[in-house]
């Protein structure tokens, strides 16, 4: 495995980990539901990191990506303080559609028992 690659891994969970837990202390609360950070992916020269947020329990998570939007440079300088890198990365956000995916499958199988019943 390329040593840029190992380290992108590894700097990317390490954001990971860190805007986590951000995200619970700075912007989870009864109105958001749930937040989870559930996969960064960081560019082979550390520049970019691509954050997938995951959110449970709210009625408009699109909202919600708006207000991190708004708060990048904050959330940026705060990630700055926790991570120590050479370069702080310039982060982008998107609404993660995975967990979404699960729980419509998981209707959609209630549903077809309930008519093979």
């Amino acid at each position: 495995m390329a040593k840029s690659t190992m380290r992108s891994r590894r700097v990317a969970e390490l954001i990971q980990a860190e805007l986590g837990r951000l995200m619970i202390r700075e912007f989870q609360d009864a109105t958001t539901g749930f937040v989870t950070v559930t996969r960064v992916e960081v560019t082979a020269d550390l520049l970019n990191a691509h954050v997938s947020i995951s959110v449970f329990g709210s009625p408009d998570p699109k909202a919600f990506l708006e207000r991190l939007e708004k708060s990048k440079g904050r959330i940026r300088k705060a990630l700055a303080a926790r991570v120590k890198l050479k370069y702080n990365p310039a982060l982008f956000f998107s609404l993660d559609p995975g967990p979404e995916y699960a729980s419509r499958i998981e209707r959609l199988i209630e549903q077809v028992k309930k008519h093979e019943t």
